[in-house]
């Protein structure tokens, strides 16, 4: 009963957000719990005047769009697929500490050129406890953060979504872009993400439940797992891992040096921001 009376209030908050917006709505989907919570509730709050922008890149697992695209058609969500452009991005490619600026930069510009709506983010409370260069980003560009103006963590994000119908979404673990897989400083190459990608969905496949992260290190590749999986994870399957991993980085890496460690968040950073 607590749990879902902190949901209604919530829900409540949020909604009082919602209706102190006028105009049109533009939302960020990315396909993560976060936006795609944020997107269903908009699109029940005020469908005719909300707008889901998607942005697709060699950064983004095919899953997250798939799954966007699904949900647009099953809620009706008026959905527009975009190219933000990042890819063409020196700065993002060298893939400095501050990388996620440049990618939010662009995304929100791309949004801005399709319309003239108050852009809408996923961030919530839990994000204000790491460094998220993405969000100085959406200051430069004016976007509204709901849930942080509605003082909303992920766990309540989850519960909303639960409330909302989504199902196994309110599960999704969190699903950073695969960028964020590569060592600060190692630059970001499209033929290196569809490896880490393969080297992922491979394990995934195995151990679904499971966190499962492909970092790539300046001399080497360290599969990062959850406690359990990595507990569960034998030497044979190990053997399979380094298989795939093998044929994936083929062409890219002339041997791949692969180690297994325990899950840690936001490990591919060579330092923190100061």
């Amino acid at each position: 009963m607590q749990t879902h009376q902190a949901t209604g209030n919530a829900q409540d908050r949020l909604a009082a957000v919602f209706s102190n917006m006028s105009g049109p709505l533009a939302v960020a989907v990315s396909g993560g719990v976060d936006s795609v919570t944020l997107a269903t509730f908009a699109h029940r709050s005020a469908a005719d005047r909300v707008e889901m922008f998607h942005a697709v890149s060699p950064a983004v697992p095919d899953e997250a769009t798939d799954r966007v695209q699904q949900l647009a058609r099953d809620q009706g969500w008026r959905l527009r697929v975009v190219d933000a452009g990042e890819f063409k991005d020196e700065n993002y490619l060298a893939n400095p500490v501050d990388r996620c600026f440049y990618c939010k930069t662009h995304l929100y510009d791309c949004i801005a050129r399709h319309c003239s709506a108050q852009i809408l983010s996923g961030a919530n409370l839990d994000d204000l406890r790491e460094y998220r260069p993405g969000l100085e980003a959406a200051k430069e560009h004016a976007v509204r953060h709901p849930y942080l103006e509605a003082g909303i963590d992920k766990k309540t994000v989850r519960l909303l979504a639960h409330e909302l119908g989504l199902g196994a979404i309110s599960e999704l673990p969190a699903a950073p872009c695969l960028s964020s897989r590569v060592e600060t400083g190692i630059a970001i190459r499209p033929e290196v993400l569809k490896a880490i990608y393969a080297v992922e969905r491979s394990i995934a496949r195995e151990f679904p439940a499971g966190v499962v992260r492909c970092r790539v290190r300046a001399n080497r590749v360290v599969i990062e797992l959850d406690p359990g999986t990595l507990a569960g994870m034998d030497v044979e399957h190990k053997d399979e891992v380094r298989a795939v991993a093998d044929r994936a980085f083929a062409g890219i890496a002339s041997t791949v040096d692969l180690s297994f460690a325990p899950y840690r968040n936001g490990s591919a950073f060579l330092h923190s921001h100061a």
